[in-house]
């Protein structure tokens, strides 16, 4: 569920990366410090009729700006990404989600460091699972949050 003040941005969100936006990514949940994004099979499909690799990486990728804007004043602060891996663990045979949240305690740490050098790294260890909870594969990847 989207929480009525996240309305807007998600549209905006989901439309800045065109490419994610031809994948099918699509914001499911958002709440302060909190996101739930999927990815559907449907146009992802690779030679084997699972999930292709490159698409699940950016699903991924693309978690780290939405929990950007879910999190952190978007008027004061912009998202980069510095690094991200993936580790593939199983076929991703179906629609693919997501669920990462931060803590208040993290984006008030991360936010007064930006706020004192211009820039604050976050690092985000996600598990993107199928339809039944599976895990598919792990992202761990490092987001700066800097200073307009």
């Amino acid at each position: 569920m989207i929480d009525e003040k996240f309305k807007d941005i998600v549209g905006i969100i989901e439309a800045t990366i065109p490419i994610a936006q031809k994948m099918g990514v699509k914001i499911v949940g958002m709440r302060d410090r909190y996101a739930r994004i999927m990815m559907p099979l449907e146009p992802n499909i690779n030679h084997i009729g699972t999930m292709y690799a490159g698409s699940l990486f950016t699903l991924g990728e693309f978690s780290g700006g939405v929990i950007y804007a879910a999190s952190f004043d978007l008027t004061r602060f912009f998202p980069i990404v510095k690094e991200v891996s993936i580790r593939f663990l199983r076929l991703a045979k179906t629609d693919m989600h997501l669920e990462l949240e931060l803590t208040k305690e993290q984006v008030e740490q991360i936010t007064r460091e930006a706020d004192e050098k211009g820039k604050a790294d976050y690092g985000l260890d996600l598990k993107l699972m199928d339809d039944q909870g599976e895990v598919c594969a792990v992202v761990n990847g490092t987001w700066q949050l800097r200073k307009n």
